[in-house]
């Protein structure tokens, strides 16, 4: 789980909160002439397009404002599709080289997602520091690490972008960690059961031994895949073992259930899998700190396989489960239902 961009050493294992797929959208900018503030949290990675020309000057994926002849500045408003804590922000200028802004700041405040513009546009509201004004450097990602908030500190709900004093951005990541709502989730659920590894309640991919072709963060995303890209998917083994990820549970919780969804990997399912649990704040060291929840059980190629736990996750909670495919191939999700145990 690693990206040949050092800009992006270390966020692995973090989630953009402000992914367009988790229900991010950029829901104001006092200004766009050049380009939509919606290409902003584009999941897709941003485009040249040389020599294509509009009404409005050269094509350009990102957001991109007029040249200002004042002493302003230009700034957009983001609602996280998750509230949490934000650890790195990533302010891509990939190809904007003449027309990148000078610097960039970021300032979050903890609303209900609901929040009306009216809201988010008051000049009373209390927007709280997250990132100084920072230079920013062209045709680049530009990488920013924040200073850790407050333990008591509330999620941050909303973002507001500021460049300094215009020009272009093609992405905004925002990589963190979910806080859910627990005591709304509790009273949603009861005695029930809940993903605990889907992002929208805190689960996290955090190792993985193959990502050669997608993502292993995609198997906790919200909603059905949209193809094979949108899955986690290894190269071809020509070597005996087998490929493996781990999930931290978004709190401990007592597995009951899972949905191996192979869904759009029809020629390159896995064969089989199981799936193995951990408790603790910390990765077993070896095996001896797995135990195992699900015995081998085969796959079926583009099929949502919901596979009941022998013994209704067996020995208690567990923080930590670790799906193992042989020998390998794609799978698209992966949902951990369980019944929840002790507090956040």
């Amino acid at each position: 789980m690693t990206d040949p961009d050092p800009a992006l050493a270390g966020l692995a294992t973090l989630v953009d909160l402000a992914d367009r797929r988790l229900g991010g959208s950029v829901v104001w900018a006092n200004d766009e002439l050049f380009a939509p503030k919606e290409r902003l949290l584009d999941p897709d990675e941003p485009v040249d397009r040389p020599g294509v020309y509009g009404e409005r000057g050269k094509w350009m994926d990102g957001w991109e404002t007029r040249r200002r002849r004042d002493d302003g500045h230009d700034a957009c408003i983001v609602r996280l599709g998750l509230a949490g804590r934000i650890r790195a922000a990533v302010v891509d200028t990939r190809h904007f080289r003449g027309n990148f802004p000078a610097a960039c700041r970021l300032e979050g405040v903890a609303l209900p997602r609901t929040a009306p513009l009216d809201a988010l546009l008051a000049h009373d509201l209390p927007w709280q520091p997250l990132l100084a004004d920072s230079e920013l450097s062209g045709d680049s990602r530009n990488r920013f690490d924040l200073p850790s908030p407050p333990p008591a500190a509330l999620p941050t709900s909303h973002v507001r972008f500021s460049i300094l004093p215009d020009g272009g951005v093609a992405r905004l990541r925002l990589y963190g960690e979910v806080l859910p709502d627990w005591p709304r989730l509790e009273r949603q659920t009861g005695s029930g059961e809940i993903d605990l590894a889907a992002v929208e309640h805190g689960g996290r991919v955090v190792a993985a031994s193959d990502a050669f072709f997608s993502d292993p963060r995609h198997l906790n995303l919200p909603g059905p895949p949209h193809g094979m890209h949108d899955g986690w998917e290894t190269r071809r083994r020509r070597t005996p073992g087998q490929d493996w990820v781990v999930l931290r549970l978004g709190r401990a919780g007592v597995p009951r259930r899972v949905v191996v969804d192979t869904t759009r990997f029809v020629g390159n399912a896995p064969g089989s899998c199981w799936l193995d649990g951990a408790a603790g704040d910390a990765l077993p060291s070896g095996e001896d700190g797995w135990r195992r929840l699900l015995p081998e059980t085969p796959l079926v190629p583009d099929c949502a396989c919901e596979l009941d736990l022998p013994t209704g996750g067996g020995e208690g909670a567990v923080s930590h489960v670790r799906l193992a495919i042989r020998p390998e191939g794609g799978v698209a999700r992966l949902r951990v239902y369980c019944t929840l145990e002790g507090a956040p």
